[in-house]
């Protein structure tokens, strides 16, 4: 039973974003594993706080990523 685990920042992507993650990551695992493992192939999205997730040793926020998404680079 496979088990994919995605943490994000949080507040940075929509439910509908989220949704749309975990119907596209179940259907990446069963276009491997075979359209009978569906039922057990579980998705978590977990969401880290704004600040609480590091890279290099320096900590992004929210406000960082989404300036990342939208093109800018974070200070």
């Amino acid at each position: 039973m496979p088990l994919v685990s995605v943490k994000l920042i949080e507040g940075v992507f929509t439910t509908e974003q989220k949704q749309e993650m975990i119907r596209k990551l179940t259907d990446t695992m069963v276009s491997i594993e075979g359209e009978n493992m569906r039922p057990v192939t579980w998705v978590v999205i977990e969401e880290v706080k704004s600040g609480e997730w590091g890279i290099g040793g320096n900590p992004l926020t929210t406000e960082d990523v989404k300036n990342l998404a939208g093109g800018e680079k974070s200070s």
